[in-house]
């Protein structure tokens, strides 16, 4: 499965949880998902922004996302932790990929993405911010 058709059954399964009340969102949760959101926004911009970046870059910036996300999971549990669990289970791919050349025997398994790849995982991650912004509100 690939990162965004995760992402959207991620977000589909919260956004239903919470509105048939499966998930009481705390004002905690409301406070820590709409500093996800920021984290995430301010990490990986619109399209446009993001595709003329170097690769290096690119890939600096999705890293951002997992730490972002990784943080937050640390200072939480419940519905939300299970939440940012899966996001970041859903992009664990990026943390395979390399924007450096390098050996195959030397570069710990890494693998170069391809741009598609790039914006796969951008898209997922703006996803993931469009539902952080729509639960934070419901």
């Amino acid at each position: 499965m690939d990162m965004q058709t995760t992402i959207t059954g991620l977000a589909e399964e919260a956004e239903r949880q919470i509105r048939d009340r499966v998930w009481e969102l705390t004002p905690d949760d409301r406070g820590l998902a709409v500093q996800v959101e920021a984290g995430l926004r301010e990490a990986v911009g619109p399209p446009d922004a993001q595709e003329v970046l170097p690769e290096k870059d690119r890939l600096e910036h999705l890293r951002e996302v997992l730490a972002v996300l990784a943080i937050a999971l640390a200072s939480t549990h419940g519905r939300l932790a299970w939440f940012l669990s899966g996001a970041i289970t859903a992009l664990e791919p990026v943390l395979h990929w390399r924007a450096l050349p390098a050996a195959d025997e030397h570069a710990f398994g890494t693998v170069p993405p391809t741009p598609e790849h790039y914006t796969e995982a951008e898209d997922a991650v703006r996803r993931l911010q469009t539902t952080l912004a729509r639960i934070t509100v419901s």
